[in-house]
């Protein structure tokens, strides 16, 4: 039926784009203006409503969108058999006038044909990227700096329905699926989630570090909370500041434990948080992700390759904008340095798992350098050469500990990467849904009675 309306709104489309040529080609008698006022009515409601479809989508920013796409669906079939019509009929043929018979009447229809398709156009590129969250800047971009260039726009535009297509698909999947078990909560656990950031990035109101994962799961019934530590200082710091944030929490919200989910330096400041005096009582399982349990020999390299003074005004620098950020003491280097395989083996050594917590732990890899985002398709290399596999910044063999492992990869040249992990580009692709693997491990650890 989708597919039926679609052909007939294109139809519609080239009878209004071509309407001189088509009212003086076919013999309509006395239905003239009547079919002329019909198809106007017809073009204005397909600019409106496009697809009837669109109309059962589950919000207004997915209908606006998946009419967006719509006409920019009907824009590029409805164009290309206009272009064709128009080279063929500009030679006289099919009762077009040729340029030498009638060179305003094909001029006037070409005129005709450019309104009609940029009406389309506009009006389903304007819907799709304000309505699109897929699309994103490069996107974006991308399609207005190859507006004007042949065949290259074509392609762009291509890529554009393509993504905010499957956006619409993915999104209205997700929220049905997730209005239909609102009811079973399965995300309540018995005690809520903590959840622990990576090394240079902090926990802010409005720009997410795990992208879209916390709205998801408090739409399954968690209750969520986060670290908030500083983004660059030394494990241990970190590390006394997620100990502090658990007790604040317990107290605050009477609660007796929580469930801590940490990604990257993020696991190590939890695992140091759990030996401090009187903290393991308060947490009822540490999932880490991604996390370089082992450490990055390429940090160890990095530390003694690069001189003393260029270090320094790299840590400068950076502890200069942590600050700005909200970080009240910075260290570039004892938080880098601590990742280092070397201080790692040290630590792991002086802090062993403690009794009564569950620990699991989850790691991923990059399949091809490529295919990670600014800079991890760089680091990627790097990595690789001292580390091996890896997910762009951590190695295969740093992410493993505790009772549960779980590796996680895609087929194909993709793979998942270390920003993937916690939606850090809020990005849909083929074979892992990171919303719904969060949903599924927080679930399990409600059925563990957690």
């Amino acid at each position: 039926m989708k597919h039926f309306v679609r052909i007939i709104n294109i139809i519609i489309v080239l009878l209004m784009s071509n309407i001189l040529t088509v009212v003086k080609i076919v013999d309509l008698k006395g239905f003239k203006i009547p079919f002329i006022i019909l198809v106007v009515l017809w073009f204005f409601w397909i600019n409106i409503s496009p697809s009837h479809a669109n109309r059962k989508l589950e919000t207004k920013r997915l209908k606006r969108c998946g009419n967006g796409c719509e006409l920019l669906v009907i824009f590029l079939a409805s164009t290309c058999i206009s272009i064709i019509y128009c080279i063929v009929g500009s030679f006289g043929t099919y009762g077009i006038p040729s340029l030498k018979e009638g060179y305003k009447m094909w001029l006037l229809n070409i005129l005709i044909i450019i309104l009609v398709e940029n009406t389309v156009f506009w009006n389903g590129i304007i819907r799709v990227y304000l309505t699109s969250e897929q699309l994103g800047i490069r996107h974006r971009v991308w399609g207005l700096a190859c507006g004007m260039i042949p065949i290259a726009h074509l392609i762009v535009l291509g890529i554009i329905i393509k993504t905010a297509s499957l956006e619409v698909k993915v999104e209205n999947e997700k929220l049905i699926v997730d209005r239909q078990r609102h009811e079973d909560r399965i995300c309540a656990t018995k005690y809520p989630i903590l959840l622990v950031h990576g090394v240079f990035f902090r926990d802010f109101r409005y720009l997410n570090y795990w992208g879209r994962i916390p709205k998801e799961l408090e739409e399954n019934g968690a209750t969520i909370f986060y670290g908030q530590q500083q983004s660059a200082s030394s494990v241990a710091e970190c590390g006394q500041e997620v100990a502090d944030k658990i007790l604040e929490i317990c107290k605050e919200h009477n609660c007796e434990k929580v469930n801590i989910i940490a990604h990257s330096k993020g696991g190590l400041d939890s695992r140091y948080a759990l030996n401090i005096p009187g903290i393991k009582e308060h947490v009822a399982s540490l999932t880490t992700i991604n996390t370089p349990h082992r450490g990055c020999e390429f940090a160890d390299y990095l530390l003694s390759k690069i001189p003393e003074s260029k270090k320094e005004l790299i840590a400068n620098t950076y502890n200069g904008a942590l600050k700005r950020l909200g970080d009240h003491d910075p260290d570039f280097i004892k938080a880098v340095t601590d990742l280092t395989a070397s201080a790692c083996k040290k630590r792991n050594e002086e802090l062993p798992d403690v009794e009564g917590v569950y620990y699991q732990s989850i790691g991923s890899k990059l399949n091809k350098a490529g295919n990670g985002r600014f800079p991890l398709n760089f680091s990627y290399h790097l990595v690789n050469a001292f580390d091996g596999a890896n997910d762009g910044l951590v190695g295969e063999n740093s992410f493993k500990w505790g009772a549960d492992y779980n590796f996680l990869t895609v087929k194909g040249k993709r793979g998942i990467s270390h920003g993937d992990m916690i939606d850090l580009n809020r990005e849909n692709f083929d074979g892992f849904d990171v919303r719904e693997f969060y949903v599924q491990l927080v679930a399990k650890l409600k059925g563990m009675g957690f």
